[in-house]
């Protein structure tokens, strides 16, 4: 069924308008799809797909455990087209991206600061304190694996292997990761930002 302007009534291929692209009719209006990019459903944890200007709220939404796409090479399409095959919602400071498709699941940070832009998210979306930290690797996206402790000897400082009992890694990039003082650090931040996230909700 063809796509019709609601400015002058001039009918478009449905073709023009995959994932939710609109365009300019020549007569100024704005022609797209009714239909919108739904929301996740409401039984399954959110999933995020990140722009190139946020790829440090990226890495924080890992630290808590939710499965993030970033990629700061991916174009606007590739962003929108990710975002409504693998229901995700998209996060972006890029004001034109609701203009030229039209998307439900896309979240607009007006803030700078990444600790304040993790609490807008956090805000926006009523995100619950998660329970398990550092379940994915930060660079990856992949879900942490344990491995043992003598397999990670040559690779880790000592003084963390005397201190040090459970170790993760990751299967894809092979990075270890440890409970230490910098995840102590990070977890007064990541509370930090969730008392601010109520505080401004």
């Amino acid at each position: 069924m063809a796509i019709q302007c609601p400015g002058c009534g001039r009918r478009y291929d449905p073709a023009l308008f995959e994932f939710g692209r609109t365009i300019h009719c020549t007569c100024g209006a704005r022609v797209g799809r009714e239909q919108r990019i739904g929301s996740s459903p409401a039984n399954q944890e959110p999933r995020f797909i990140a722009d190139a200007m946020l790829g440090r709220v990226a890495r924080w939404l890992r630290t808590l455990g939710y499965d993030t796409v970033f990629n700061d090479a991916i174009a606007d399409f590739e962003l929108v087209r990710r975002a409504l095959l693998e229901n995700r919602i998209l996060l972006t400071r890029d004001r034109r991206i609701p203009e030229e498709w039209r998307i439900d699941n896309c979240l607009i940070l007006d803030t700078r600061g990444t600790q304040d832009q993790l609490a807008e998210v956090v805000s926006a979306l009523g995100l619950p304190h998660p329970d398990r930290l550092f379940t994915r690797c930060r660079h990856c996206n992949v879900e942490l694996e344990p491995i043992p402790r003598a397999e990670v000897a040559d690779g880790v400082p000592t003084r963390v292997l005397e201190r040090t009992d459970d170790f993760f890694h990751c299967p894809e990039c092979e990075r270890v990761y440890w409970r230490g003082s910098h995840t102590e650090r990070m977890s007064k931040l990541i509370d930090r930002v969730f008392d601010k996230a109520e505080a401004s909700g």
